[in-house]
């Protein structure tokens, strides 16, 4: 690399410019506590940082700003108090707030050199790219999973932007799969998950993980099934517990006539021995009731709570290692311990009026979810799996590694060096933005299918609009119908066409829809087509591949082994300037 193209860190002029950059830092969590440490150590002097989230427990063994005596505070508030011991001279502003605030506009961004991205959830980094695109302001887009990492500039018009490319959309489930035939570990954890909700969380009552015991007349869903109870006795359409039916849990019926999983849980005090019969037994039971599941499937087998805790039922107690596999019996036994742990939590948290959420860092209910769905597992013949690995399934992320935050932490300052020194130094060209990309081409279109006649206005708004494309406050127009307004950001001004479907709004198949944010400053075009196998839930976006600018990792493999040099063995990175000031 010549002379000219190098970065000379100790440059007095250079560390000057260091000093009077105002960066923004969003999100103080396990990359952004590395990231703002970096940068006052490296001479930047003016940081703002924002996170809404406060501190937890859980975060103490990889967020290093943070001590136990700082849980329940701002995030940001101590991430900028620890990072002015660290730097006295350091001028830092905190934001205890959601960076999809309005106060947090285009204005805002523009009176910074440079945004950097320490993010965990896609629609807040589809919003910021989207300001710094309009503000003109370089971010620098990072992530880590496990022991990857990856840091990435975003210039406008030199490179392309956060969405140029589709992001993978979190797996669902059918709801049946979950409740009553599962064949994955994934199901179980999904269906643990639910569970957790339906105990201590904000729960669906549409949404119980049990099968219906009990309908408005008294009966089953099916009413002349037969449930078997471990005496050999059965009813018609009900499920006796193991206790008989002696427990109050049989008088907590709902208006409807059905009993909800809170309502069993909160009639037998938590107890875990009636609440493991529940769910291991007697739900199991009522599903082998149901013979039409079972033509050409494995038949689950019910499990009884002290069978498992008296025979060791699947192998002794194991060691603590989560890496290890542990007997059935130990899953039992940390079903009970966490089932404790967490009612009592949640009794205080009810007195307070709030639920508890779910946090695959908090360990009971890591532990409660993995254990249930370890059981689960177990009664279905899936095979149970380690705890750390269901870590990974139920945060649906592979688990946070503070090695691999300190490090993509390191890359961003790298990049953040490079954009104050106006050489943004890069060994393979970058990938161009996408001509079609509807968020930075500025003539982008996008194509959605939707059952017509079955989604709601409301449904759309939510689940196509702010869901899938990330929009804050849509404003939608039919070009089809002399430019009628189907959606305004403007409060009250469209809430009485909500809960009509698109037919009956007039909007036809192929109907083009201009989609307007005044708050990300976005504008496209959406073209609906109209797909009666869909529910009025569903929908399909038509995704265009991005043409990449720089070559296919095989290829750029093969160029680099080619640049081997003979003598030292070494490949011979030869450096482009992406840009230059």
């Amino acid at each position: 690399m010549g002379t000219e193209q190098e970065i000379n860190y100790r440059e007095p002029t250079f560390s000057q410019r260091i000093a009077n950059s105002k960066v923004f830092v969003i999100g103080a969590g396990g990359i952004g506590c590395e990231l703002l440490k970096n940068l006052a150590l490296t001479g930047f002097k003016k940081i703002s940082v924002i996170d809404l989230d406060t501190i937890d427990i859980s975060n103490l063994n990889r967020q290093f700003l943070f001590r136990k005596k700082h849980v329940g505070k701002s995030k940001a508030e101590v991430a900028s108090e620890a990072v002015k011991q660290i730097a006295p001279d350091v001028d830092i502003t905190f934001f205890h707030d959601s960076i999809m605030d309005e106060r947090f506009d285009v204005d805002f961004f523009r009176q910074f050199s440079l945004v950097m991205n320490a993010l965990d959830n896609k629609a807040a980094r589809s919003h910021v790219n989207r300001l710094c695109l309009v503000a003109g302001v370089p971010l620098i887009e990072s992530g880590s999973a496990g022991y990857l990492g990856q840091v990435a500039v975003i210039l406008k018009g030199r490179t392309e932007c956060y969405d140029c490319t589709p992001k993978p959309n979190q797996k669902t489930y059918a709801s049946c799969t979950i409740r009553n035939t599962p064949t994955e570990m994934i199901h179980c954890v999904v269906w643990a998950k639910s569970l957790f909700n339906q105990l201590f969380g904000e729960s669906d009552p549409d949404d119980d993980v049990s099968p219906e015991t009990v309908t408005s007349d008294g009966m089953g869903d099916q009413k002349n099934s037969q449930t078997m109870d471990n005496d050999g006795t059965t009813t018609n359409g009900s499920v006796i517990s193991a206790d008989n039916g002696n427990s109050s849990a049989n008088d907590a019926i709902t208006k409807n006539g059905k009993m909800s999983t809170r309502q069993f849980a909160e009639a037998t005090d938590y107890g875990p021995k009636q609440i493991f019969e529940k769910l291991f037994f007697d739900d199991i039971n009522y599903l082998l009731s149901m013979a039409d599941l079972w033509k050409e499937r494995k038949k689950p087998t019910p499990i009884h709570f002290m069978q498992i805790i008296d025979e060791g039922l699947g192998g002794s107690r194991p060691n603590e290692d989560e890496n290890e596999h542990w007997g059935v019996s130990k899953w039992a036994e940390l079903f009970e311990d966490s089932l404790f742990a967490l009612a009592e939590r949640y009794r205080g948290a009810v007195k307070e009026k709030r639920m508890l959420i779910w946090d695959k860092d908090d360990e009971p209910a890591m532990q409660f979810v993995a254990a249930c769905a370890n059981l689960r597992a177990y009664i279905f013949g899936i095979g149970t799996k380690p705890l750390f690995d269901l870590k990974a399934k139920a945060g649906n992320i592979i688990p946070a590694i503070a090695t691999t935050n300190a490090c993509v932490a390191g890359m961003i300052v790298v990049e953040a060096l490079k954009i104050v020194s106006g050489k943004i130094l890069v060994d393979q060209e970058p990938s161009a933005p996408f001509p079609k990309c509807y968020v930075c081409s500025g003539k982008g279109e996008v194509i959605v299918h939707v059952n017509l006649n079955e989604m709601l206005l409301r449904t759309f708004r939510q689940n196509v609009l702010v869901g899938a494309l990330n929009m804050l406050k849509p404003d939608v127009m039919d070009l089809c119908q002399n430019h009628r307004i189907l959606l305004s950001s403007e409060e009250g001004e469209t809430d009485s066409i909500l809960d009509r479907s698109l037919g009956l709004l007039g909007v036809l198949n192929g109907t083009q829809l201009e989609c307007d944010d005044y708050a990300q400053q976005l504008n496209f075009k959406l073209i609906l087509f109209n797909d009666n196998t869909l529910t009025g839930e569903q929908f399909k976006k038509v995704e265009e591949q991005a043409t990449k600018g720089a070559k296919s990792i095989s290829d750029d493999k093969q160029k680099r082994d080619n640049e081997i040099d003979e003598e030292e063995g070494v490949p011979v990175k030869k450096a482009k300037i992406l840009c230059e000031s």
